[in-house]
């Protein structure tokens, strides 16, 4: 960029003016007035639909899982297939509108929606195909977590997913990946053989480890920042029956659980796996009556290895202290998946903050305590999720997700149904996060992030954000994709 009839020092501060406002152009929406015509031409172009403000079905077309966001789109395009996602990119590049990219719904910031944009909507390209001689599935854009268990089942398989089965298997995937199964066989990243994408400028490619390999690695772990994932395709494991479930303690006795629970988990074999919680026990079955609506702590297991040696197993566990609850043993892997999809239904408002954290000390252990004993409501809670053993052997730079060296990937989430008290989960959750944020190890997961700035996501990635800036450049110069944890691309 030139400015001509200008000295040196001139030509600097006008490139600076510039180049501020070139960035502040790429990363905010243009007031454009979409005429009817132009949404007509474009809705002609579709096999899916398109939801706009006045359509019966929008309102609860915009809801997404976290009720604490509530966004209003001036379109929802319904999408049935990769030419309507293509259209839908390229009528949103081309008119400067918004977009955001929603598959399940989950994300902890309402990132699947945005105000006065258009949403391109993936849950009708719903489909999974098993190939049993390869041992891989592939699973649509639009797919659960639920899904995907429900196609690999019955052939007695799975491959690394999360915890609750209604989660999109995009948004969990391209974030990290975190489940049940990470210390056994890695984040679902370390288990994804490819992608099939639509890029910025609407071409549609496939990322994998032979074909458009740097897209590849920044997919893992980089989150939607780099195009429209319409298929993902994962290889699978042996896992059919698994042995797992809550085994929960009173709250009382939350240090003697958790220092025996960080050496423990540093020396399981890979086929066990538990995450530590705080919980207020459920009043419904078939949680016993003395202990509903009590505070708790506790860790809800999984181990995914031969199921005749699982009691062996859990002999020294249960040998440690007796617990007030032990609802673990043998059930099939998607029931695992699905345990806690009843309590967390779409609708109730979350307030998200996250960690990794390498080492647990005492003094992390005593602001726990604090805290643990305070939850707020009857669904607030902590979680600490393992993410050492198979994905602690790959390594930092090999993908996008750049804490393998972390023991837990820890969540703090404020939770009611009731908007009335957004402030009391709010602020607990604010307080118990700033009081462990010292003992952790800088950056969180992703998927467990809300609006939290620029600086964070930089932590986040680590060593890796340089890489992906440049992979940015390369595939979204002009940051189509940003209702995100945004990578920015560099100013031009």
């Amino acid at each position: 960029m030139h400015f001509l009839g200008y000295g040196a020092n001139e030509q600097n501060q006008l490139k600076n003016v510039y180049n501020s406002i070139h960035h502040n152009n790429i990363n905010k929406p243009k007031n454009i007035m979409l005429n009817e015509t132009s949404i007509q031409e474009f809705r002609a172009t579709l096999r899916g639909c398109i939801i706009e403000p006045q359509d019966q079905g929008y309102d609860d077309a915009r809801k997404v899982y976290n009720a604490m966001i509530s966004k209003r789109p001036r379109m929802i395009v319904r999408c049935v297939d990769v030419a309507d996602v293509i259209q839908s990119v390229n009528f949103a590049r081309e008119n400067n509108i918004l977009l955001s990219i929603r598959g399940g719904g989950h994300n902890a910031g309402g990132l699947g929606i945005c105000d006065d944009g258009l949403v391109i909507d993936l849950s009708l390209i719903k489909y999974t195909r098993i190939d049993l001689e390869a041992k891989t599935v592939v699973a649509g854009g639009g797919c659960t977590w639920g899904d995907v268990d429900h196609a690999t089942h019955i052939f007695g398989m799975a491959t690394p997913s999360g915890i609750i089965s209604t989660t999109g298997v995009g948004g969990l995937t391209t974030g990290g990946g975190i489940g049940h199964l990470t210390r056994k066989y890695g984040l679902s990243i370390d288990n994804l053989l490819s992608v099939d994408m639509v890029l910025a400028d609407g071409s549609f490619v496939t990322a994998n480890a032979k074909q458009n390999q740097d897209l590849f690695w920044a997919v893992r772990g980089g989150g939607g920042n780099f195009g429209v994932v319409t298929a993902f395709t994962f290889k699978l494991h042996p896992v059919d029956m698994v042995y797992g479930g809550p085994m929960l303690y009173h709250i009382s006795e939350t240090e003697d659980v958790m220092k025996w629970y960080r050496k423990l988990i540093k020396d399981a074999p890979d086929d066990l796996t538990g995450f530590f919680a705080f919980l207020t026990v459920p009043p419904v079955p078939p949680f016993p009556e003395h202990l509903h609506l009590k505070k708790m702590c506790g860790i809800v297991w999984a181990y995914s290895g031969p199921l005749e040696k699982a009691e062996e197993i859990f002999k020294p566990i249960r040998a440690f202290k007796a617990p007030a609850l032990d609802f673990v043993g043998p059930l099939p892997q998607p029931a695992l998946q699905g345990m806690f999809d009843a309590l967390y239904p779409t609708g109730l408002q979350w307030y998200w903050r996250a960690d990794f954290v390498k080492e647990l000390s005492d003094k992390a252990i005593s602001e726990h305590i604090k805290f643990g004993n305070a939850l707020p409501t009857m669904l607030s809670s902590m979680h600490m999720y393992p993410v050492n053993g198979a994905a602690s052997r790959v390594n930092n730079k090999d993908t996008a997700w750049s804490y393998r060296d972390a023991t837990w990937a820890m969540v703090i989430v404020g939770v009611d149904p009731d908007p009335a008290n957004k402030e009391k989960i709010t602020s607990w959750t604010k307080q118990y996060w700033e009081a462990l944020h010292p003992y952790s190890a800088g950056g969180a997961y992703v998927n467990f992030m809300m609006d939290e700035g620029e600086e964070r996501i930089k932590a986040t990635y680590g060593d890796n954000y340089g890489r992906l800036v440049t992979i940015k450049n390369k595939y979204d110069p002009n940051n189509l994709f940003r209702v995100n944890q945004n990578i920015k691309p560099t100013m031009k």
